[in-house]
């Protein structure tokens, strides 16, 4: 246990540099504690040697360690409001009618990111669970199209396609009315054996371009069974000053374009939960604040990603904002 005095030195010391990104010296909390710098370098000195601070190098300040981060989120913390703001540019989002779950939860995230400048990532549910209940196609110019996959879960997917030759619209239009006669209520991670075994000798006889057609949707639907990660504000990472060092930030940029280790974030537990540094599986530097979300009998995961120098109070109203919005739709 630790006293009164230094659990609001160590709050003061975690939040100054939360918001700073420097190191607290005992000058700094003076006015705030109505101490002596002396009594406050005792303070300082003590919860050092128990692990709650350290130095960066021997004449700076104290920073929080991960024990001490770890302390404050666990017996500091306190909830925040909303502020009025964040709010605004939520609601504009979780209140739009036009939106389903699934898009609602991706462009709050979106804002989140932007809101916070730190990473965030949306796990979906793997897609046998879902559906196909529409594909429809919308041609940009001779050779870009965009392909929308609606599923009965209500997710919409969409999905830019490059076709190499120029093809006639009617050869297009020939080839999607095909794939929504023989796909629909097919599960999307199962549509390419369908694309395959059913849909490829049927198309060979009715559309004259169809080799071309046939590899483009193949394509398409290989990416939207595979695309249940969304990954937004990677290069806020980039704007923390932790992460100044061109070989920390190949690292962690790397990390995230892992699917395998971004995957590895998906939460098991209930709550909004916090993993410090060495407590989650994704890198000692940062921090992980995640939550697992339900929805139409899907489960998901959103996260934020972070320095430990992470603005908790702020991320964690986010997150139970969004959680509880989406428990309500």
């Amino acid at each position: 246990m630790i006293s009164n005095r230094q659990e609001k030195i160590l709050k003061l010391i975690v939040e100054d540099y939360i918001k700073n990104a420097r190191p607290v010296s005992s000058k700094t909390l003076c006015n705030a504690l109505m101490c002596s710098s002396a009594t406050i370098r005792a303070e300082m000195n003590y919860l050092e040697e128990i692990g709650l601070l350290e130095k960066t190098h021997i004449s700076s300040g104290r920073v929080p360690s991960e024990k001490g981060y770890r302390y404050y989120v666990d017996n500091i913390m306190e909830p925040q409001k909303l502020s009025g703001e964040d709010m605004l540019k939520l609601q504009t989002i979780v209140d739009n009618k036009s939106l389903v779950v699934n898009d609602i939860i991706l462009k709050s995230m979106e804002i989140i990111s932007e809101l916070t400048h730190y990473t965030t990532i949306v796990l979906g549910k793997h897609s046998s669970e879902n559906l196909v209940q529409k594909v429809e196609v919308i041609p940009i110019d001779s050779n870009n199209l965009v392909a929308i996959v609606v599923t009965d879960k209500g997710h919409v997917e969409h999905k830019s396609i490059y076709i190499s030759d120029n093809v006639d619209p009617d050869e297009i239009k020939k080839t999607v009315d095909l794939i929504n006669k023989l796909i629909v209520g097919t599960s999307i991670d199962s549509v390419s054996e369908v694309l395959e075994y059913q849909v490829k000798p049927i198309i060979a006889k009715y559309v004259r371009q169809h080799e071309v057609l046939y590899n483009a949707f193949y394509n398409a639907f290989n990416d939207f069974a595979s695309e249940s990660i969304k990954v937004s504000g990677t290069k806020n990472i980039l704007m923390q000053p932790e992460f100044n060092n061109a070989d920390k930030i190949r690292e962690i940029i790397s990390k995230f374009e892992d699917k395998d280790i971004v995957e590895s974030i998906k939460e098991e537990d209930n709550g909004i939960n916090i993993y410090i540094g060495s407590e989650n599986n994704f890198d000692d530097d940062v921090t992980i604040i995640k939550t697992k979300y339900m929805i139409n009998g899907e489960e998901g995961t959103i996260a934020l990603v972070g320095p430990k120098r992470m603005d908790y109070e702020r991320v964690i109203t986010l997150l139970n904002y969004i959680k509880e919005n989406i428990d309500e739709k």
